[in-house]
C-alpha cells in the first residue's frame, strides 16, 4: 500500500523540477543592459511620514528596449505607483526578442 502513495509524491516532485526550468529559445531575466534610467519621484505621501523602502518589480522589454508593461512584485503600496511610472521610462538595450527584467528600486526622500 506504501507504493501507492509514494508514486503520487514523486510524480509531484519530477514535475516541480522541470516545471523551474527555462523553456529553450526564452532569454534568462535581468540579461539586457540598461541604457537609461528614471529616478521615481518621491510621493507627497511617503515624504509626510518620512517612508522609505524596497520596490521590486518584473518588466517586460520589448525588442527595441522600451517597457511594455510592469508587473509588481514587492513593495510598500505607496512607493508602488513612483516606481512603476519610473519603470516606464527606463530604456534597455535593443534585443532579438522580449525579455523579462527585474528590477528593484530603492525608494527614499532625497
Amino acid at each position: 500500500m506504501r507504493r501507492v502513495t509514494a508514486i503520487p509524491f514523486v510524480v509531484l516532485c519530477v514535475m516541480g523540477v522541470f516545471a523551474n526550468l527555462p523553456v529553450l529559445g526564452q532569454q534568462p531575466e535581468g540579461q539586457r543592459k540598461i541604457l537609461n534610467r528614471v529616478i521615481p519621484q518621491y510621493p507627497d505621501l511617503a515624504r509626510q511620514t518620512k517612508l522609505a523602502g524596497t520596490v521590486k518589480i518584473v518588466a517586460t522589454v520589448a525588442p527595441n528596449g522600451s517597457v511594455k508593461s510592469v508587473q509588481t512584485v514587492g513593495g510598500n503600496p505607496v512607493l508602488l505607483k513612483a516606481a512603476q511610472d519610473a519603470i516606464y521610462k527606463w530604456k534597455w538595450a535593443p534585443a532579438a526578442q522580449e525579455s523579462k527584467e527585474l528590477v528593484e528600486l530603492r525608494i527614499h526622500p532625497e
